[in-house]
């Protein structure tokens, strides 16, 4: 009798164990939905390539995403919204084009995208269960993120748009 109830403990604590974040994730809330990340890894990344990326980016008058207002005083109801869109947007479009010559610097590239992408599928599955709109004032928000982009050449805006990863990452801790 013994053995089947320590085994029956054992396969509750392993299922149990499976349902927290991994060691260093954190859970963000967007609305009404959550997503686990391991922001000190995407952080670790960034920060091992931040200055080489931004050696990258000639343009240093324009902001992507800082331009006034783009992520402030947005709506709890809109950041489930907003962030599945910068997701995709940076899985998309910005990653896609983040090719440098050094092997180092392309891994934490990659490294940092994963972890976007996992996010932005767990966002999506939130989303289907249409647990994240999308109002007007984040759907502005997003056109002028992608216009400010679109108004530079692909390799640029795409060096342009990892070198600001930061401003979004605060964005994304800031207690809203």
């Amino acid at each position: 009798m013994r053995g089947p109830s320590l085994l029956l403990c054992l396969l509750s604590t392993s299922c149990w164990v499976n349902l927290l974040p991994a060691a260093g994730d954190r859970i963000f809330h967007f609305g009404s939905c959550s997503v686990s990340m391991s922001m000190t890894e995407i952080r670790a990344g960034f920060t091992a390539i931040k200055a080489d990326i931004q050696s990258r980016d000639p343009i240093r008058s324009l902001s992507i995403l800082s331009h006034p207002h783009s992520l402030h005083k947005l709506k709890s109801s809109d950041r489930c919204c907003i962030i599945h869109q910068l997701f995709t947007f940076y899985v998309d479009k910005v990653f896609r084009h983040c090719r440098t010559e050094d092997s180092f610097v392309n891994r934490k590239i990659s490294s940092i995208a994963n972890s976007f992408l996992s996010a932005r599928r767990k966002l999506g599955q939130c989303r289907e269960q249409n647990n994240c709109t999308c109002g007007e004032e984040s759907m502005e928000k997003f056109k002028q993120i992608l216009t400010n982009y679109e108004g530079l050449n692909v390799t640029a805006a795409a060096m342009k748009s990892l070198g600001e990863l930061d401003i979004l990452l605060d964005w994304m801790e800031k207690p809203h």
